[in-house]
């Protein structure tokens, strides 16, 4: 049964990986980084302020727990699992395009980027309650975590999981947060 998944994670990722353009390979790229999304998250900020007051500290407190939480938990599942990122798989390494030669660590089971923008994006839907608000940082997250694919870095099952892993963790965030400190949404 696993090497059935493999196999179809494998085909998958083959398949919208190898369809680039050198407009996309810069896009993708952009996208994938990290600096690159703080005018964002001052945004969001921003609103949380306007909405929250001072209870926007304890949230943004929840935030960064919940993404520290969510980064290293993928640290641990990628040294449990120790699947190879397709970049560096022996049987499709080779078959896998890459934008700049990029390839970062060794394992990829899960996705730290698809699991982080999923927690953040869950959150703060489920923090704002505004269906816009919500279609937006799902899209986000998805160009984000898509990202990773084209570049040739994960598999869509680390993608899938990684984003499950997120939300999963943003809920548990939400509901202990508006537990504790009372946050009307």
């Amino acid at each position: 049964m696993i090497e059935f998944l493999h196999n179809i994670d494998s085909e998958l990722l083959l398949w919208l990986n190898s369809r680039h353009s050198y407009f996309f390979d810069r896009v993708m790229f952009f996208i994938s980084g990290h600096w690159e999304w703080v005018p964002l998250y001052a945004v969001l900020f921003g609103f949380m302020i306007w909405k929250y007051r001072w209870k926007s500290l304890w949230i943004l407190l929840a935030v960064a727990i919940m993404i520290t939480v969510s980064d290293q938990l993928t640290n641990v599942l990628k040294s449990a699992v120790k699947r190879p990122r397709p970049c560096k798989d022996p049987v499709i390494g080779q078959m896998v395009l890459l934008v700049n030669d990029y390839c970062s660590g060794m394992y990829g089971f899960v996705s730290a980027h698809a699991s982080n923008t999923f927690a953040l994006a869950t959150f703060i839907s489920l923090l704002f309650r505004n269906k816009w608000v919500a279609a937006g940082m799902l899209c986000w997250s998805s160009v984000v975590s898509y990202s990773r694919i084209y570049l040739g870095v994960h598999y869509p099952g680390d993608i899938i999981c990684g984003a499950i892993l997120g939300a999963v963790l943003a809920w548990m965030t939400y509901r202990i947060l508006k537990h504790l400190h009372r946050i009307a949404v």
